[in-house]
């Protein structure tokens, strides 16, 4: 049986950002004629041609130091940002948890919050309700839900984000650093239901400092190293590199 197609892949993705030290250029600069070209070192490049590709059922670990350029990966993967070269492509439905309380109205309650995201992430509105209560059950806000969400801690919030994109039908689930948020109960609440997605056949791209976690939930691991690819194999190889990098400082 031939392997499934990819439903991720990244080709030769640069993503530069312009350092904020730059003035931006305004109308009356080019109405009295100044022009400026901005240098190489007025930019900051998160990823450098970096190129992978993953297949559904993968469980995918993003590993790398602060400002490596993992969460900039996982911003792309959503469709929050776009790269400078390079292409990016992702078939099927994505369902990201990126930062607590993105996307949530602070206004509104918990309830509301769950049903629009859930319908915003393709849950067809006849099924909202239904996944209402169970989305709330996972996150325990139930005595919570009708407040506005503008009162949550940030364990809250992120328990609601993890409620609702673990109750959509995604094909590919991206996760960033949120699993270090709440107690210890939830927290493998969170992997139980994680491993059983991936057992479904859904992909899974997380980002965690924590690599216990990611050995015991990923099957692969990429390392990314100042915006490039470093290692991309298999999950305990490539964390027992990155683990011995990090101890000689060359992480």
């Amino acid at each position: 049986m031939s392997e499934p197609e990819p439903c991720i892949v990244f080709e030769a993705v640069d993503k530069a950002y312009r350092r904020q030290h730059i003035k931006p250029f305004l109308l009356r600069d080019m109405l009295m004629g100044r022009t400026r070209e901005l240098s190489e070192r007025d930019w900051f490049w998160a990823l450098k041609k970096l190129s992978f590709s993953a297949r559904p059922g993968e469980r995918l670990a993003v590993l790398g130091t602060n400002g490596s350029g993992k969460s900039t990966t996982l911003r792309l993967l959503a469709g929050a940002s776009y790269p400078t070269a390079g292409k990016v492509s992702v078939r099927g439905r994505v369902a990201p948890v990126l930062a607590l309380g993105v996307g949530f109205e602070p206004d509104m309650n918990a309830t509301e919050n769950a049903y629009i995201n859930a319908s915003l992430l393709g849950v067809p509105r006849e099924d909202c309700e239904e996944r209402l209560k169970e989305i709330l059950a996972f996150a325990d806000l139930g005595e919570f839900e009708d407040v506005p969400v503008r009162h949550f801690s940030s364990g809250m919030l992120a328990r609601l984000g993890f409620g609702v994109a673990m109750h959509v039908d995604a094909d590919v689930l991206l996760v960033d650093e949120v699993l270090a948020v709440g107690d210890g109960a939830f927290q493998q609440k969170c992997l139980a239901r994680l491993r059983q997605l991936g057992s479904e056949g859904r992909t899974l791209v997380i980002v965690t400092h924590d690599l216990p976690v990611a050995r015991e939930l990923c099957n692969r691991a990429l390392w990314i190293r100042r915006g490039e690819l470093a290692l991309d194999g298999p999950a305990a190889e490539t964390i027992d590199a990155y683990e011995t990098a990090l101890g000689r400082g060359e992480a």
